[in-house]
């Protein structure tokens, strides 16, 4: 891989690593064969090495699955949509979701992350790829505004500042009639104690901000509103398809005081 990536650019390869061993399943949770495809062209002995085909990442798989479930209902609600997805890495979602014509896709992420998507993901109509920071908000001028639009923030919102997170919702619910924002979040402690987590030591990069009650976030914007929160590391969805080694894992780790809701899937209208 000749392009380089720095901090949290870096955690995009594990996640897509659990997508494409949750793709090996027999009964797979997400099942995306874009994302077995493209981590052998990124990392051809992803699972050659020590604990290369473990399943303990698909908690992570189920976070995307809550996501494209989300999604789905919006789009089937609004096809004529303007979708918004941020820090998109290289996740396969507009091909796995597959929306009509009549929906105009953008996925943004850092310029290198779009180039890698550029080399390993093939293009399609209606479909926009933005090189550029989530919090340069300068990209919301290249998008149409005059419809509704479902804003994706999946493994973003702990990176970035509690200021920037409040200007980006904002910003968003400003800018169009309607939509629906669906991100992820850990809470205070979660972030307090991410500079000693070994897995974002790392990759040289940490959490940047937490939030107990995900749902007081809809008290930014007058026009926002809670909808809702999906199962993360207790998903039924979970424990009915992981291995049973790692279903017996996580049950052990939901034990943990805070550790069941240590990351909150929550989605919002306005």
């Amino acid at each position: 891989m000749d392009t380089e990536l720095v901090g949290a650019q870096k955690t995009l390869s594990p996640v897509l690593r659990a997508k494409a061993l949750d793709n090996r399943l027999p009964d797979p949770i997400l099942g995306d064969t874009y994302a077995e495809q493209v981590m052998r062209r990124l990392d051809p002995g992803y699972d050659t090495r020590r604990f290369g085909t473990s399943q303990l990442g698909l908690a992570a798989v189920v976070r995307s699955k809550a996501h494209d479930d989300w999604a789905r209902e919006f789009l089937a609600e609004h096809p004529d949509a303007v979708v918004l997805h941020l820090g998109c890495g290289l996740d396969a979602r507009v091909h796995r979701l597959d929306p009509p014509a009549t929906v105009d896709w953008y996925d943004l992420d850092y310029p290198a992350v779009i180039e890698l998507r550029r080399r390993f993901l093939p293009p399609r109509d209606h479909y926009t790829m933005i090189g550029s920071s989530v919090t340069d908000l300068a990209w919301l001028e290249r998008v149409p505004r005059d419809r509704p639009a479902l804003m994706i923030a999946e493994g973003l919102v702990p990176y970035l500042t509690e200021p920037d997170v409040r200007r980006l919702l904002t910003s968003v619910s400003d800018a169009f009639p309607s939509g629906q924002i669906q991100l992820d979040t850990v809470p205070v402690w979660a972030w307090r104690v991410s500079k000693w987590d070994p897995t974002l030591r790392r990759y040289g990069t940490r959490f940047h901000c937490g939030f107990d009650d995900p749902a007081a976030l809809a008290a930014w914007h007058p026009r926002l509103r809670y909808v809702g929160e999906a199962p993360m590391f207790d998903s039924p969805l979970l424990m009915a398809k992981a291995p049973a080694g790692t279903r017996r894992m996580y049950r052990l780790l939901n034990l943990l005081p805070g550790m069941k809701r240590s990351s909150r899937i929550v989605r919002f209208r306005f």
